[in-house]
């Protein structure tokens, strides 16, 4: 299974920097995981976007979602289609609105609206708590705590696991989410203060913990703002886990 970072950016894309965006590849099937400003960019530098299988998106903010709008125009309109060397409607899982909430991002007016719900490029889906093939993978939905429906993601295939915290303030469901798995993929917005928020993201501190209390085999921190110390993320997240890793844009990793 390879993780493949296409963007990194916590809820804005920055300077050169794509928001959230990954790809995870095994046998052949490339899922992605989250589509936020930029990423579409970045996966055309590396690999032919319609090289895409299937497509998850843990939640509905713009900083994970907005470049699915782009994706619409490619795949609807491009003059030369690789079909029907391959399936013409991309698999889309996410939260159970997700076809209204692509719709409306898409669709500049009423008029418009109603004449598409993007059913014609996409196939929606539901997450779901029980497990899911998508592809080579095994895929788990998880409910965590974050201002709209969001999910952690638990991917599984050829006896290794990453889990991926998605956007999430610190609750119950996450020990169970990377409990022992090999990578977990943890947001880490911004360094501790009581001062922050509830429900909202996890600093470093708190995704250092929760690697070290689920006995993940490796830590990668991401989603850092572009206004926040990402080492001073690193450093709170290496207090409790001394191995974790910032990832970058464009790193390539191997479970």
């Amino acid at each position: 299974m390879r993780l493949t970072i296409l963007g990194c950016s916590g809820s804005i894309p920055g300077p050169n920097a794509a928001a959230s965006g990954y790809l995870i590849e095994a046998d052949g099937f490339v899922l992605g995981l989250e589509f936020g400003n930029g990423t579409l960019a970045r996966l055309q530098a590396l690999r032919d976007p319609f090289d895409l299988d299937a497509l998850i998106l843990s939640h509905l903010h713009p900083d994970h979602c907005a470049d699915v709008s782009a994706l619409t125009v490619l795949r609807r309109y491009h003059p030369a289609l690789p079909y029907p060397a391959r399936p013409a409607r991309l698999p889309v899982y996410g939260p159970s609105d997700v076809h209204e909430r692509l719709a409306y991002a898409y669709a500049a007016n009423e008029e418009e609206r109603a004449a598409t719900d993007l059913s014609d490029v996409f196939a929606f889906h539901a997450l779901s708590a029980e497990p899911t093939r998508i592809g080579p993978f095994e895929v788990t939905a998880v409910p965590v705590d974050h201002p709209t429906p969001a999910f952690g993601l638990r991917i599984a295939h050829g006896g290794k696991t990453l889990a991926y915290t998605g956007d999430t303030g610190v609750c119950d469901t996450l020990t169970d989410l990377a409990g022992g798995v090999d990578v977990l993929l943890s947001e880490a917005s911004w360094t501790d203060s009581p001062a922050r928020p509830a429900g909202v993201h996890l600093s470093g501190k708190e995704a250092g913990e929760l690697g070290r209390k689920a006995g993940v085999g490796r830590l990668l921190l991401t989603h850092v703002a572009p206004w926040t110390d990402r080492a001073a993320v690193l450093a709170e997240a290496a207090v409790a886990y001394p191995a974790a890793e910032l990832v970058e844009q464009g790193a390539v990793y191997d479970l």
